[in-house]
């Protein structure tokens, strides 16, 4: 499985990064260890969101469309955001 994956920064809750890897819980062990140089700054990290991919390439295309697009990043980040609030 590939996943598209967003995470949050435990020290600053309003940053969030988007990505994708084959390997869910060992990227988000390197992101929290730092090997991330983008966003080395914005550790720890927790997962909030991610989508199960069969493909490399649809995980991907899934990240790009994401990022590039606000009409696409803007209303699921407002979902995730709305669904952290009332779960804590």
């Amino acid at each position: 499985m590939w996943y598209f994956y967003i995470l949050q920064s435990l020290t600053r809750p309003d940053y969030f990064y988007k990505g994708s890897t084959g390997n869910l819980e060992k990227r988000l062990t390197e992101h929290n260890l730092g090997e991330t140089i983008s966003n080395r700054p914005y550790k720890p990290f927790r997962i909030v969101y991610y989508e199960a991919y069969v493909s490399e390439s649809a995980a991907r295309l899934r990240e790009s469309a994401v990022k590039k697009s606000g009409s696409i990043s803007v209303p699921l980040l407002r979902r995730i955001k709305e669904s952290l609030n009332v779960l804590e």
